[in-house]
């Protein structure tokens, strides 16, 4: 989002910038040292609070009148975040007094959304709003108790609705997996070949994971050193294409050795009946 751009009025346009710059100043410390005499005065009536309340807003309007007022906002590290949500948050529009945006609240807006991870507001004088988010990136998808979220990179949770466009990203079961996600993940991206074959990934005990390729195939990965076991298991791909095999689990939770469990073959007994002729009755 490249910002709002208002167009900025040019009424003095042959007044020499330094000298409309001294105006506003001045006539900004004229109206803080006449706002502050009037909170001395007004404080002890009985309806002071709305008498001050009147008086900020036309402080803020005629600081306006001057021209501190948005003409531009500035955003950057927008990809996900609705713009309209943005400006909701931040509680501005072009024309809005400069100094009537809090930025400690909007940061507190903003980084309530679901994408922000973190965000920083500037006023920047005299008529623009600088904002610089930080938006949280996608990892995975989380299953746990009977329902999908979408986390990213820390494990913290998306709130989104619609999850249907996250399909493709791995899937992670498990109450502790997403404290672990972003490790397991950088981990299997160290053969890609073989990741691209990994559907699911199962957190076990706490302490190490299970993984489901071709969503066939089960991988029970050690507790100590895993990388290790997920490089050999590659390499065997690369040299026997284990994978392709009638293969239901590898087990490679011990480090010196490898248990394969294959699929059973089947029973003659069950073996189909050729074509065209029927099985013989009884007598």
């Amino acid at each position: 989002m490249r910002g709002i751009t208002a167009v900025k009025q040019h009424a003095h346009r042959n007044v020499p910038a330094r000298l409309r710059r001294g105006a506003i100043w001045i006539g900004l410390l004229l109206l803080v040292t006449a706002a502050a005499v009037a909170a001395l005065n007004i404080k002890h009536v009985g309806n002071g609070k709305a008498l001050l309340a009147r008086a900020s807003t036309y402080l803020l309007q005629t600081t306006a009148t001057l021209g501190l007022r948005v003409a531009d906002i500035r955003v950057e590290g927008r990809a996900t975040t609705d713009r309209d949500t943005i400006l909701e948050a931040l509680s501005a529009r072009p024309g809005t007094p400069l100094l009537a945006i809090d930025p400690a609240r909007a940061k507190q807006q903003l980084e309530s959304l679901p994408w922000v991870r973190s965000a920083v507001i500037e006023r920047r004088f005299p008529d623009t709003i600088y904002v610089r988010l930080v938006e949280r990136e996608p990892m995975a998808l989380w299953q746990h108790h009977g329902k999908l979220d979408l986390i990213d990179r820390s494990g913290a949770v998306i709130s989104v609705t619609r999850l249907d466009r996250f399909a493709k990203l791995p899937l992670v079961v498990g109450e502790d997996a997403p404290a672990h996600a972003n490790e397991l993940l950088t981990m299997l991206a160290r053969e890609p070949d073989l990741a691209a074959h990994v559907t699911a990934a199962i957190r076990v005990g706490g302490r190490r994971w299970n993984l489901r390729l071709d969503n066939a195939i089960d991988v029970l990965l050690p507790a100590d050193d895993p990388a290790a076991a997920w490089a050999g298991l590659a390499g065997l791909q690369r040299n026997s294409a284990i994978l392709q095999r009638d293969v239901q689990a590898i087990d490679m939770r011990l480090p010196d050795r490898l248990v394969v469990r294959v699929a059973p073959e089947p029973s003659k007994d069950t073996q189909p009946t050729k074509k065209g002729r029927l099985p013989a009755k009884n007598t």
